[in-house]
């Protein structure tokens, strides 16, 4: 047996060794949306706390297939008990508009009081823009869209995304695809272009960042796929992105956003795989989701498994503090969401299987309840 092929075998059988992650009063598996026949996806999500403590979390309800171009709408549950526990009939928010769908939602409680709501606008290969409507009366009606990503093209926003920094503008991070035609059918090029939009007036109007980035290293076919932002203690900004170079791409920007560094690897590890990173309130440190390729946990080459959660104290430089969140090796986690709430931190994400039809990739969705003093705790 060559070398390759020992290390794959060494690794599979670590990987099939591994015990599933128990649930503890520290870190508790709280609510399953699992696929069913009308709704066969559940997926993309995102928190925001109302006026009244109750928290509302919004996901994509697909209803018309699974692919990411299916009929889709989006719809929310709440919880009155910080996200312990939460209600089981969904509430339409924003019905389908598009002619795919509307999906993967970003909630912000702005510096004025109002909360804006995210979510991508998907017509076509060559159409799909993000949006922002905002409301005055904690999510019970909504203004009309307004359009952020307003050049022709396919932009992809993620979930649980934008950010609003001390000096009050709106970070969007977007990954732009270009338009392909490919034997007289319309498709759009995967290779990823990381761009930043930006807003100074809470979203009433928009404009790109001074720069974009494409990826530097030849032969990657995914180019920065799935950007995300966060604002670091000092004011800076560390941006990321996903690609099919075994880590999760960086970019930093000491201007609020209007100009970002050349790209580099950061330290995260990762398979072609979207993180997600936010500031922990009060603090200077870093809470990370992503899945860990490093070594450090058993995983599964080129899968979205394992779930970890990692912390950063020197702005996203390192991450040596890492938990175990998801570990079955046929998993599939992703997509995540990340909202602090008292003590704990909730978490939601795509958590799906690659080998059960039934429970397939993004289908299924979790939401999970952690204490920050777990996450912290290596020793538990």
């Amino acid at each position: 047996m060559n070398a390759i092929k020992l290390f794959y075998a060494l690794m599979c059988c670590l990987v099939i060794c591994t015990a599933a992650v128990a649930d503890s009063d520290d870190n508790s598996l709280v609510l399953r949306i699992d696929p069913s026949e009308e709704f066969p996806r559940n997926s993309e999500g995102a928190f925001v706390t109302l006026a009244d403590g109750s928290i509302l979390y919004a996901y994509t309800q697909f209803y018309g297939g699974a692919a990411d171009h299916s009929k889709a709408r989006i719809v929310g549950i709440r919880s009155s008990d910080n996200g312990a526990t939460w209600n089981d009939t969904p509430e339409t928010i924003i019905e389908n508009t598009g002619d795919y769908n509307v999906m993967s939602v970003s909630f912000l409680r702005l510096k004025s009081g109002r909360i804006a709501l995210f979510y991508l606008l998907k017509n076509s290969m060559h159409d799909c823009k993000a949006v922002i409507r905002l409301s005055e009366d904690e999510c019970k009606t909504w203004s009309d869209p307004i359009v952020i990503t307003d050049p022709p093209g396919y932009f992809v926003l993620n979930n649980d995304r934008v950010i609003q920094l001390q000096s009050g503008r709106l970070v969007v991070p977007v990954a732009y695809h270009r338009p392909l035609w490919r034997k007289g059918k319309t498709d759009m090029d995967r290779r990823g272009i990381t761009m930043w939009f930006l807003s100074d007036d809470e979203g009433a109007s928009w404009y790109e960042s001074s720069q974009w980035w494409a990826m530097p290293e030849p032969g990657m076919r995914s180019g920065f796929q799935e950007p995300g932002v966060v604002e670091l203690a000092k004011g800076s900004l560390f941006s990321f992105a996903r690609c099919d170079a075994g880590v999760q791409y960086a970019f930093r920007s000491d201007d609020g956003g209007t100009t970002f560094s050349a790209p580099y690897r950061s330290s995260l590890i990762s398979p072609r795989s979207p993180a997600s990173i936010k500031r922990i309130p009060g603090s200077d440190d870093l809470l990370a989701l992503y899945n860990d390729h490093s070594g450090k946990f058993p995983f599964t080459p080129g899968r979205r498994t394992p779930l970890v959660a990692a912390i950063s104290k020197d702005g996203g430089v390192t991450w040596p503090v890492r938990k175990l969140i998801e570990s079955d090796p046929d998993g599939h986690y992703c997509y995540t969401a990340i909202h602090f709430a008292g003590d704990y931190a909730l978490i939601a994400y795509c958590a799906g299987f690659l080998s059960r039809k039934d429970m397939h990739g993004l289908n299924p969705h979790r939401i999970r309840r952690m204490k920050l003093s777990w996450l912290y705790d290596e020793g538990k």
